[in-house]
């Protein structure tokens, strides 16, 4: 029996990365509590958060690859939200502006049939340059990404707003590592170039 894969994620933005490898897949929304559990490091948040979007899904999908995902930012040690809005926004990019942030990307590949999970955390790192104030408005008018975690869509118009973008895989900062997901897969026996849609 052929196993069905599944984001468990409603972000449009890693449907659209995973759209990229052409392999069939679906699309459910987990619903689970993400806040932070006290003194625990981003590395662990996102970890424990990816792995636990893919078992919530597992319970409703007891034969099926379930792909869990989530990101965490941080810049100086403190972790960094979606904005949510133009104010927030403002705020975001005038802390971040001359600083490096780490997008801590969790992954996790859990076959829901066997429970065996497969996960890593790919890091990536953005330095954003020295903005001025003008900079910022007129960026945030222009994309409006209150909903990305820094306040910036670097496969936008955001690249505009950095100096450099670092770490093995730029599908990581966008909330999908793929080179990961793609090894795991070959692992979970589906050869992403041969089930490929042309």
């Amino acid at each position: 029996m052929t196993k069905s894969i599944i984001l468990a994620s409603s972000s449009r933005y890693r449907r659209e990365v995973l759209q990229k490898l052409h392999i069939p897949f679906e699309c459910i929304s987990p619903e689970i509590d993400e806040t932070p559990l006290d003194g625990e490091s981003p590395e662990h948040t996102s970890l424990r958060l990816a792995e636990g979007k893919a078992r919530k899904v597992a319970e409703s999908q007891p034969h099926a690859l379930i792909i869990g995902c989530d990101q965490v930012a941080t810049v100086d040690g403190l972790q960094i939200g979606k904005p949510g809005n133009h104010e927030n926004a403002v705020k975001q990019l005038t802390m971040l502006s001359g600083k490096e942030v780490i997008f801590h990307s969790a992954l996790c590949l859990y076959d829901s049939g066997s429970q065996y999970m497969q996960s890593t955390n790919v890091p990536y790192f953005v330095k954003f340059k020295a903005l001025t104030a003008l900079q910022i408005e007129t960026y945030l008018r222009l994309e409006q990404p209150y909903d990305c975690a820094g306040s910036a869509k670097s496969e936008g118009m955001g690249i505009a707003l950095l100096d450099y973008m670092r770490g093995d895989d730029p599908n990581a900062l966008i909330g999908l590592p793929v080179i990961a997901l793609v090894n795991m897969l070959q692992q979970a026996g589906v050869d992403v170039l041969s089930t490929s849609r042309i």
